[in-house]
């Protein structure tokens, strides 16, 4: 069995990694979702849905407080999440401190007491809001931090690969991959606000619905 742990939050870009690994031979694979302090769990349940559809061999929900310091308007109850701008060049207020150094360093934790040395990851540098921790030069650097921090690598000498399949492609072109592996997209959530209905103006809308327009795919979700 080629096992594989995925960074599973709910949303687009997790989903469609899940779905590559196991298009490249990962058939038993471990889904790990965060509860980090978010002000509202609409993206935990879609990660409960996408990995019961897909099959996952265990799915865990790992608890860490993020919201114990201010700023991140995703956590911190003062602050609403504000209007996206894809025109902007500033990191937006959404950007959770280091979230993704975060995750990584649990998923290898899972991994080494698992033996597993794949970790998969479902960031991209190319259609992004501006996150620091969503570009290669940091997925390589967290890559080797994470061989010489635990035993499957650094001891027992087993390669562990963070796996970003979506580093130089545009969420376009990512959403006809999943169309082919037979994604259910409306199974995901993308919105940074928790109502029942995407709010279809804050950053991750706006770019969840540039990439399905220039895709030629509508959007489950709007139906």
């Amino acid at each position: 069995m080629k096992k594989a742990i995925v960074l599973l939050s709910g949303g687009l870009d997790s989903t469609t990694a899940l779905y590559v690994a196991k298009s490249q031979g990962f058939d038993e694979i471990y889904a790990l979702t965060f509860l980090y302090g978010q002000k509202h769990d609409r993206e935990l349940r879609s990660a409960a849905e996408v990995a019961k559809a897909a099959g996952v061999k265990e799915h865990k929900t790992v608890r860490l407080m993020l919201n114990e310091w201010d700023g991140c308007s995703l956590t911190d109850p003062k602050m609403e999440v504000e209007d996206g701008n894809l025109e902007r060049t500033d990191i937006p207020d959404t950007y959770v401190p280091a979230r993704n150094m975060v995750f990584l360093s649990v998923a290898a934790s899972w991994a080494d007491a698992l033996g597993v040395a794949d970790i998969f990851i479902g960031v991209s540098e190319v259609d992004y809001s501006g996150y620091v921790d969503c570009r290669e030069e940091f997925i390589r650097a967290m890559e080797q931090a994470v061989n010489l921090g635990t035993v499957l690598g650094a001891e027992k000498k087993q390669h562990i690969t963070l796996h970003a399949p979506f580093m130089h492609l545009t969420k376009a072109e990512e959403i006809k991959w999943g169309m082919e592996l037979g994604v259910d997209y409306g199974l995901t959530w993308t919105c940074y606000r928790g109502d029942e209905k995407p709010c279809g103006t804050c950053d991750s809308c706006l770019l969840r619905a540039k990439a399905f327009e220039e895709a030629g795919v509508e959007d489950p979700l709007l139906k």
